[in-house]
């Protein structure tokens, strides 16, 4: 097709390019990828549970139930009995009247905004927010303002000018290249005083922070009076699929009938809700798997500002090694894949033009020994390499 190889090769002469990887085992963190045992520092399955045994042996059994595909949406005959109790659990997990499932948290963020937003109304984001956050806006037909990237007098100016129509605040509660937290305790002051609604997507704090895995609200004490939307996905800390919004009444109602990502899509299968049934009670239950979790951040963390390497500041399970630029990125990701270690070099667009990192994460699964490996393989960067 006309111009796409030349616009392919620019891609790959500046170090952009991006290619798939075939895995044939289990997501664990000793994988086969492309054929070779690795061990894996860049998965979001925070607390170890998408190869969870109980998790597994819902699922089949839901499967021999129910079948394999929900056979359609929601509002047709796809809703089953099984989707019905997962919605009523997350309700109750996330202390909300509703909770609504969405076949992926890119379907939830473009459903929340294209229904509660018309073309006189303002939608406010975070610069750095997750892209589905970011197409949410610009499928909207609300004009949208960008923030400085957490920072509450950036919105608190933006928002005061703005004197007319409905107002939505969005933001990551745990940002996914950054892994540091959003001020939600600021932000959603300034909703109050401007009678807003504060959105947070917490993809990557639920199941992660608080003491039962209550996510970014959980550790700062926010409820549905200061939050009223809440998005969430059940394939990173849950270790499943999916992802629901949970609020009130009147905000699940709305967006039954108008979110056209809920509506004009088929569910995600009953088994998978099945399992995630399970993952749910599990995450909430087994606070050792967060307390695992702080303590190979913090002991990571340690050695490596020992080494001198440039860690950016995060205390979750997401750590980011800042390298500048793209080609350094790829140097490093290939530097660790031939002692067996696989992370994900992290380039633009996904993050800011010199701002290309390895994106180290952990899972509870992680070992003193493995942690020990990639910290021997850090170490042993040369002093060109950083």
């Amino acid at each position: 097709m006309n111009g796409l190889a030349e616009q392919l090769r620019r891609q790959r002469e500046a170090g952009l390019y991006r290619r798939r990887r075939v895995v044939s085992s289990p997501q664990q963190t000793e994988m086969v990828v492309d054929g070779r045992p690795m061990l894996t520092f860049c998965s979001n399955d925070y607390l170890g549970l998408a190869s969870h045994p109980e998790v597994i042996a819902a699922l089949q059994q839901a499967a021999d139930v129910y079948g394999v595909g929900s056979g359609a949406a929601h509002l047709i005959n796809g809703h089953s009995a099984v989707h019905h109790a997962l919605e009523e659990e997350l309700a109750e997990f996330t202390k909300r009247p509703r909770a609504l499932l969405y076949s992926t948290g890119y379907m939830a963020n473009i459903g929340v905004a294209s229904a509660l937003l018309g073309r006189h109304d303002w939608l406010f984001e975070d610069r750095l927010n997750h892209a589905s956050l970011v197409d949410a806006g610009a499928l909207s037909p609300a004009t949208v303002k960008r923030f400085q990237h957490n920072d509450p007098e950036s919105l608190r100016r933006q928002i005061e000018s703005c004197t007319s129509g409905r107002k939505l605040i969005a933001t990551d509660g745990v940002f996914s290249m950054d892994g540091d937290l959003a001020p939600l305790e600021e932000y959603q002051a300034i909703a109050r005083k401007q009678d807003a609604w504060l959105m947070v997507d917490d993809a990557h704090g639920l199941g992660v922070l608080g003491d039962t895995g209550g996510g970014s609200l959980a550790h700062f004490g926010l409820g549905i009076d200061q939050v009223p939307i809440l998005m969430g996905t059940l394939g990173k800390g849950f270790g499943t699929f999916g992802a629901f919004v949970a609020g009130s009444e009147e905000l699940i109602e709305t967006l039954i009938q108008k979110s056209r990502s809920y509506v004009y899509t088929t569910a995600i299968p009953s088994a998978v809700a099945e399992a995630t049934r399970v993952s749910l009670r599990i995450a909430q239950q087994e606070s050792w798997r967060r307390q695992r979790l702080a303590q190979l951040i913090g002991r990571f963390r340690q050695a490596v500002e020992v080494m001198g390497l440039p860690l950016m500041p995060s205390n979750t399970p997401i750590q980011p090694l800042l390298t500048g630029s793209a080609e350094q990125a790829l140097q490093w990701s290939r530097h660790l894949e031939e002692k067996g270690i696989l992370v994900t070099a992290i380039r633009p667009p996904t993050v800011p033009e010199g701002q290309a990192r390895l994106r180290i994460t952990f899972s509870a699964n992680h070992t003193e020994r493995q942690l020990d490996r990639l910290l021997d393989a850090l170490q042993s960067l040369s002093l060109e390499h950083v």
